[in-house]
């Protein structure tokens, strides 16, 4: 397992998507993509729901057919799926996390706040492992 906090900051995006991307490169590269839009909403979410001086925290776990990325933050606020109109800007993120992995949810933790992750079933097992 790997994983790493980032402070509550719109560049904390980008570097959860490329720490996630470096960590996977060698044990889902036909997912790496994929994983990256979900890293990328999750975090997005997290961070704006994380309170201001919070972190969030992402974590990573390879198995031999799974990859599993965890986002923590420490807001009480349950996702859910939403279905928004053409013209919402907001609500798709957890559309596009149920679209791109093979499973998610929301999970408690410990501590204030939660986990939502999302799983991937690796697809063509690469030579390399997390």
């Amino acid at each position: 397992m790997k994983s790493r906090s980032f402070p509550r900051s719109a560049a904390a995006v980008g570097r959860a998507r490329t720490f996630v991307a470096g960590c996977i490169s060698g044990c889902a590269p036909e997912q790496a993509d994929d994983i990256r839009v979900c890293v990328s909403e999750l975090a997005t979410n997290a961070l704006q729901h994380t309170p201001i001086g919070r972190r969030f925290l992402v974590q990573i776990m390879c198995s031999d057919n799974v990859v599993r990325i965890e986002v923590h933050d420490a807001s009480t606020n349950i996702p859910r799926l939403c279905t928004p109109a053409d013209t919402d800007d907001r609500g798709r993120a957890l559309l596009l996390v149920s679209a791109f992995a093979d499973d998610w949810g929301v999970s408690d933790r410990t501590g204030p706040g939660k986990v939502v992750w999302a799983e991937f079933t690796i697809k063509q097992p690469a030579e390399a492992t997390c």
